[in-house]
């Protein structure tokens, strides 16, 4: 099959989100979430790759991207981990057949509060499900390696959570980050899946929205800006998705989106 065409905007930041093939659990073992994870610091290294979040489920993961790296980045490491995790669980259960679903979904988030609430989203997502109460209680996601920084094997890039955040400190942003977390544990606001994160094209300022529509130019045709929640989004129509999984293919351009309406 030829390498699908992606429509590439660069310097944004992207919240990557997959699900497993027919909302199969296939990661529900420990190992393939480990897995995942290692290929995911793979990534970094090959690809440079900037991380800034994750969470790996039993059926699906979230992913925050910085694209600072140039125009294959983003593609190269879901094509390297995705392949890889799917590789190496089919082999072990001589099993046959696609592993994820045929298309990831990518929202471009724009870097200021609004990816702030993204970063708890993805924190949150565990809980959300009722499997943890606290977001530290499960391994398989970036809390952890951001409130206790690694020196080695390293998956998160501080450097540029730091950048983005205008933080001097790791420890300051760790005590920021903590504190959005327990202020929405507080409130209770991680009991629902918000569809603004897992369906838009883009979420942040009516200006950054309608930015990012006007820079997918005739992609960005027939995409309503929507204001709920407090956040502007740019919306993709309703639309079916087939064909087999191909790890290259990527959404950072629409016709290779799709809505996952059951990811949390």
């Amino acid at each position: 099959m030829a390498r699908a065409n992606r429509h590439y905007i660069p310097g944004l930041i992207w919240h990557i989100t997959h699900r497993c093939h027919k909302r199969d659990f296939l990661l529900k073992f420990g190992r393939d979430r480990r897995r995942w994870v290692a290929w995911l610091f793979e990534a970094r290294k090959r690809f440079r790759a900037s991380i800034l979040n994750y969470t790996v489920t039993s059926n699906h993961i979230h992913l925050i991207l910085r694209d600072n790296a140039g125009e294959d980045v983003i593609p190269q490491t879901l094509q390297l981990v995705a392949g890889r995790t799917a590789q190496e669980y089919n082999q072990r259960k001589k099993r046959k057949g696609a592993f994820w679903e045929d298309r990831y979904h990518a929202t471009a988030v724009e870097a200021d509060n609004h990816l702030a609430r993204c970063m708890v989203y993805v924190d949150m997502n565990m809980v959300r499900t009722g499997m943890v109460s606290h977001p530290k209680e499960w391994p398989f996601s970036g809390y952890n390696e951001i409130q206790e920084p690694r020196v080695r094997y390293t998956v998160i890039d501080y450097e540029s959570l730091l950048e983005v955040f205008d933080c001097a400190s790791m420890a300051d942003f760790k005590e920021m980050h903590r504190s959005w977390v327990e202020e929405a544990i507080e409130k209770r606001n991680c009991g629902s899946r918000q569809a603004l994160w897992t369906e838009s094209l883009a979420v942040g300022s009516d200006a950054f929205v309608n930015k990012t529509k006007e820079e997918l130019c005739s992609k960005g045709c027939g995409r309503k800006a929507v204001f709920s929640d407090g956040c502007f989004s740019l919306q993709e129509p309703n639309a079916s998705y087939d064909g087999d999984f191909v790890p290259e293919n990527g959404i950072l351009r629409h016709n290779n989106a799709y809505l996952l309406r059951d990811i949390s």
